[in-house]
């Protein structure tokens, strides 16, 4: 469907006209212009891997700021958009469109964009920079390389050289379907992986819901849609459940630390007392919202409260003919704990069991593994020590709350460019692993592993610590964070090399990994 569809009236409608004329001057101000066909784009050439948002994204930033970029997709053309080209026509962004802004000149009609509307924002990107020129699709990435001057390969030298890789696989490859759980050939019913509803009919009918995450939320939109009788959602462990409400998400992201502290109990306590309320008992017992990724859906608490669904939390024993067996478990046991035996009964049985994680190791060079500092515990998550030209943005995500407002891949994606046009802002491996250990220890007392989860906030922490800490980077401050005076830094880098030059200090030629600056 088109994004564009009407213009609302600053009478009628005062604030969805005023959230057009944000993102308008947002892509006014700050969206790089795409170069005309016949610009000739220059080096540092970028390999992208992955034709999702992510990699599209990226792209963009690096053909609009004059670098060439090559995609690489392992799939065909169909699968530009990444996951959402793969997801139920029925799923919808969860957040509001406000933090979900993965490029400036990205328009939303509304708050909450459907899959149709987000492909279409991805396919007007992906044309508008010319990346469709400069994609490769059935293009699997076996191994990425360097040969003897530092230039990185993508698969073999056909496919040319690069000086920058972006991967940009993401968390979510293919399906995971469970197909050994004890008596699912006795199911009389259909069985359904999440990602797999839509044509399928639901309606008058009862469904079962395998899994608590984001998986079932997109089963409960189908059953929701498809005017199910009744819907049952089988949870193994408790999950935060968060109102879909951009002020809500907001003040949640603007935890600095990133973890649980001492006064994680506030919001806490609001969300039971002002969101759960009669569904307190659904709220985690064992662990704290600032641990995992929230589940973000007000309406599952309306279909709770309706009757139209139930939340069981249990164990799967087995599935039977006409349903599935569970064990049943009170609030505060732990999986696999003492509970009771009951049987759910239901026509459909949705696997929301989510999807197998891409493996980065598969490709990249084995150095970046070397433990400790293996992802996601990288410098600012994405940059293996070892390999400044490498980001891998979005690919070592694990958990955190306000993260998909993806602003940040532009912001990886220029942080990218700088080390790879400025050497003397380039970081060593020494001090990107100084960088890990400082993090690990500011979080020591975290619950999870101190990259495994984090908060918007504290994701603008690192990259405003990243620019500040060298001053050879504070130049591109304005570049890094808006994508704005980009001739200015570049400038100055070249009036730095004539210095350099006439000292008899020439850096460019050494490897786009090798750190020469503070």
């Amino acid at each position: 469907m088109s994004s564009r569809s009407r213009i609302y009236s600053p009478i009628t409608h005062p604030l969805l006209f005023l959230f057009q004329l944000m993102q308008w001057l947002a892509d006014k101000l700050l969206s790089p212009n795409p170069p005309s066909p016949s610009t000739r784009l220059g080096r540092p050439k970028i390999a992208v891997i992955g034709a999702g948002i992510t990699g599209v994204t990226s792209a963009a930033h690096c053909i609009g700021h004059g670098f060439d970029v090559v995609i690489f997709e392992s799939g065909s053309e169909e699968n530009v958009g990444g996951i959402w080209s793969k997801v139920n026509n029925t799923s919808a962004l969860q957040i509001h469109s406000l933090m979900f802004r993965f490029h400036p000149s990205v328009k939303w009609e509304r708050g909450y964009p459907d899959r149709q509307q987000i492909l279409s924002q991805v396919r007007q990107l992906w044309k508008r920079y010319g990346l469709d020129t400069r994609t490769k699709f059935n293009t699997k990435v076996e191994r990425v390389y360097q040969d003897g001057r530092g230039r990185w390969i993508i698969n073999n030298t056909a496919n040319g050289r690069f000086d920058g890789v972006i991967a940009a696989i993401g968390t979510c490859g293919e399906p995971k379907m469970p197909s050994d759980m004890p008596g699912m050939d006795k199911f009389k019913g259909e069985i359904y992986h999440s990602s797999g509803l839509t044509g399928k009919s639901a309606k008058g009918k009862t469904m079962i819901v395998i899994g608590g995450g984001a998986s079932a939320v997109e089963a409960l939109e189908f059953a929701a849609a498809e005017d199910a009788e009744k819907i049952y959602i089988l949870a193994r462990s408790d999950k935060w459940i968060i109102p879909r409400n951009p002020v809500w998400n907001m003040l949640l992201a603007l935890n600095i630390f990133g973890q649980e502290t001492i006064f994680s109990w506030i919001p806490e306590l609001l969300l039971k007392k002002l969101f759960y309320r009669d569904l307190e008992d659904l709220a985690p017992a064992d662990k704290g919202i600032f641990t995992d990724t929230p589940m973000v859906n007000s309406d599952v608490m309306d279909k709770l409260r309706s009757g139209k669904a139930e939340w069981v939390r249990c164990d799967i024993e087995q599935f039977v003919e006409n349903g599935v067996k569970v064990n049943r478990r009170e609030k505060g046991v732990a999986p696999g704990g003492q509970g009771h035996e009951e049987i759910i009964e239901g026509d459909i049985v949705v696997m929301a069991t989510g999807y197998k994680r891409p493996d980065l190791h598969s490709f990249l060079p084995n150095e970046c593994y070397e433990e400790p500092y293996s992802p996601p515990n990288w410098y600012l998550q994405t940059f293996p020590p070892d390999h400044p030209s490498i980001s891998c943005i979005n690919c070592t995500y694990m958990s955190a709350i306000g993260t998909v407002g993806n602003w940040h891949i532009g912001i990886y994606t220029r942080i990218l460019l700088m080390f790879l046009v400025d050497p003397l802002t380039r970081p060593r491996p020494f001090w990107m692993r100084r960088w890990i250990d400082m993090t690990r220890l500011v979080k020591f007392t975290s619950p999870v592993g101190p990259f495994e989860f984090f908060t918007y906030l504290e994701l603008v922490w690192w990259f405003v610590f990243c620019v500040a800490f060298n001053p050879f980077r504070w130049k591109w401050a304005l570049f890094v964070f808006f994508g704005l005076g980009f001739v200015l830094p570049k400038n100055v880098v070249e009036m730095e090399d004539k210095i350099r030059n006439g000292l008899g200090l020439s850096f460019h030629q050494e490897s786009r990994d090798v750190g020469i600056g503070f």
